[in-house]
């Protein structure tokens, strides 16, 4: 039970990368090298390396089917980091489709 949190958490670092990510890309860089040699970026890859190593060491005790159905709740944690965060709406359709993943995820839990 343990190494399904530290996934989520692996899973959770993996969707404040992306955030980041997100927030540096709409940014104006003043040239190729410091869109990708800043601070954002750079610590959003730093978080997707952690986030790495987590999932490997958690996977040592997670199946892989659970494995692929944890990592579907990065959907829902981007989206609520985008909703918090980036301020970004959340239509009928996304509401839907995070509901199915949702669901998908509780009832592949379910034993």
């Amino acid at each position: 039970m343990i190494y399904i949190v530290i996934f989520l958490v692996s899973v959770l670092i993996s969707s404040l990368s992306q955030v980041l990510l997100k927030i540096s890309a709409e940014k104006k860089h003043s040239s190729i090298l410091k869109e990708y040699l800043n601070v954002r970026t750079m610590m959003a890859y730093g978080l997707f390396f952690v986030s790495t190593l987590i999932t490997v060491i958690a996977y040592k005790y997670v199946s892989l089917s659970m494995g692929a159905v944890l990592e579907a709740s990065g959907y829902i944690f981007v989206t609520i980091f985008g909703t918090l965060i980036l301020k970004e709406k959340v239509g009928k359709k996304k509401l839907v489709g995070l509901i199915f993943i949702l669901t998908g995820v509780l009832i592949f839990n379910i034993p």
